[in-house]
């Protein structure tokens, strides 16, 4: 019988340029990049990981960078938002380093808590929110540590079928706790004649990065591209139990994908009839599998999958160059 998920692995998103985007992520919000390799399905295109200092599970958010397409359009179904722990009494010293980064941040009250809002160079929707998190911020970056990032807090999804979606949250694990009116903001395209909607949240059993927020609101199908969040990955204890997954989803008439090796973690990909793209990655072997001196290493140099090595001269000849963000501590 499979295991309850503990919670998120990591959030994906697509990017434009990756520089800017680099400069973003690692320098206004002092993430580490702590991994720096391509996207297994189009090698000259780079995949970026950003984290904590050890690149923990529950950290982690990816990028893919595509320079030059069309920017996406956030809508259903889509992850509509990635949200970033940090901790509590934090928000005034955030706002005030978004503003000084010309960033426009809004505060919105939820759940009992405060939120902070705003969008990355390419308007993917990203939350800072305050509360406690077990995990550690990277100690070298550029934030204060009373004041820096823990890892991932949470996403809000915008599903086509809101009670499938949550059919598929329960199944994995995750637990509902409660629900309130929505009001118009930057989480997702403005609803219809002046619909805002209800935010229902769900909540996995973990210790960390273990919310995903379900948005009933009537809004316009997404168009992927930069800007948008391309999926949310839910952690699963082996490859075995991956396997395990697969087949029940399967019995249920999922799409799911075969069973993909990521190097640093093995997957499947989910598609439910509340159209939300899922990933079950497994907890291991992880990120430092293929730089034995990490972690103080990781994200310095490009990494590449054995497969591809042969072409490594090639690779990084098409792969735009990137260079370390100005780092700028405040």
């Amino acid at each position: 019988m499979v295991e309850d998920t503990p919670g998120i692995h990591h959030v994906t998103g697509i990017v434009g340029d990756a520089q800017p985007s680099l400069d973003f992520y690692a320098d206004v919000l002092g993430l580490r990049l702590v991994k720096r390799t391509v996207n297994h399905e189009d090698i000259l295109r780079h995949h970026l990981y950003y984290g904590n200092g050890t690149g923990a599970l529950g950290s982690l958010f990816t990028a893919f960078p595509y320079p030059g397409d069309p920017p996406g359009r956030v809508g259903k179904p889509q992850v509509a938002a990635v949200g970033f722990a940090v901790p509590p009494g934090s928000l005034d010293y955030w706002a005030s380093r978004l503003e000084g980064r010309g960033v426009d941040p809004e505060y919105r009250e939820r759940f009992d808590g405060t939120v902070l809002r705003f969008e990355d160079p390419d308007g993917t929707h990203v939350e800072l929110v305050a509360g406690e998190s077990p995990l550690d911020s990277w100690e070298s970056g550029p934030v204060p540590a009373e004041s820096a990032i823990r890892g991932i807090h949470g996403v809000t999804v915008l599903p086509t079928n809101p009670y499938a979606t949550a059919s598929t949250l329960k199944t994995l694990g995750f637990d509902l706790v409660g629900e309130e009116p929505e009001p118009a903001g930057k989480d997702g395209a403005e609803g219809s004649a002046g619909y805002s909607g209800t935010r229902v949240r769900y909540r996995a059993p973990g210790d960390a990065a273990t919310v995903v927020d379900l948005l009933d609101r009537d809004v316009a199908y997404g168009r992927e591209g930069p800007g948008t969040l391309h999926h949310v990955a839910v952690r699963v204890g082996s490859e075995a139990e991956l396997f395990e997954w697969h087949d029940l989803f399967r019995e249920r008439d999922y799409h799911v994908s075969r069973v993909r090796d990521r190097i640093y973690y093995r997957s499947i990909y989910v598609r439910g009839p509340g159209g939300v793209l899922f990933e079950l990655a497994t907890e291991g072997p992880g990120l430092a599998v293929d730089e034995p001196g990490a972690p103080e290493t990781m994200g310095e140099s490009l990494v590449l999958p054995d497969w591809a090595e042969e072409d490594r001269e090639m690779i990084e000849s098409q792969l735009p160059p990137i260079s370390p963000p100005r780092v700028e501590s405040t």
